[in-house]
């Protein structure tokens, strides 16, 4: 199973979902999109993983617009695709929708709520109809045309989408250790859009709450990426993936 992996800054890997495709026996191919690194041709690919990062999908940059190509390309040539934040927008604006800043940034640990179409979706089957997220992100989306909600927040409406069979969205991260964390603490935009929802000195009380809630994200996130492995790259595959 070979799996490319769009990162976007070097702190923001796959996390959890990076063990799960080890453990799967995946050979992963990275690439720093930010760092000038070349995209490569997805017809290479079975799966596409795309994280997040500090900027906005609609800024101006080369690398930008060649990683956009490349995923409407991909997702609508049936390669499997997980976006995570801005994995999630870069889906949505590749595939026409719109994408613009919120009222103002979502940052916590906080839930959000599956839709009725969850329930009974092979990838987000049997996770909690609230289901506890970490929130990091000033930007939301609109569905492209053809999706299915899957989740939503009171503050944004847009979580998670499911575009055909086997791409996927989720506007959240349920794949951060707490190392993960402070390391994301360190990035100037992350720092200032944390400071700003919940003010100064804000992150000691995040750092608590998700050494606290760490173990059961890593739980539903790995749960919820290995469903998606199973249903997104078996079907298409023909055959089942070896569990760990």
């Amino acid at each position: 199973m070979r799996a490319l992996v769009l990162q976007h800054i070097a702190c923001e890997p796959p996390g959890v979902y990076e063990d799960v495709l080890h453990e799967r026996g995946a050979a992963l191919h990275r690439v720093e999109v930010d760092a000038g690194e070349q995209l490569p041709d997805w017809r290479e690919f079975d799966l596409i993983v795309a994280m997040g990062g500090p900027m906005s999908v609609n800024d101006d940059l080369a690398w930008l617009h060649a990683e956009k190509r490349l995923v409407a390309d991909a997702v609508r040539g049936g390669t499997a695709f997980f976006g995570a934040c801005l994995g999630a927008q870069l889906l949505a604006a590749s595939l026409g929708a719109r994408v613009y800043p919120g009222a103002q940034p979502e940052v916590g640990l906080l839930p959000v709520t599956l839709s009725a179409a969850a329930h009974s979706d092979p990838v987000f089957a049997g996770l909690p109809a609230q289901l506890m997220t970490l929130q990091w992100h000033g930007d939301t989306f609109e569905l492209p045309a053809g999706a299915v909600a899957l989740a939503s927040s009171p503050a944004y409406s847009s979580q998670a989408f499911r575009w055909g069979e086997r791409a996927y969205a989720i506007q959240f991260h349920l794949e951060v250790s707490t190392r993960m964390a402070c390391e994301w603490a360190a990035v100037p935009a992350y720092a200032q859009a944390l400071e700003e929802t919940l003010g100064p000195g804000a992150f000691d009380a995040l750092l608590g709450e998700l050494e606290g809630g760490a173990e059961q994200l890593n739980a539903d996130g790995r749960r919820l990426f290995s469903q998606w492995l199973d249903h997104a790259v078996a079907r298409r595959r023909g055959a089942s993936i070896a569990q760990p």
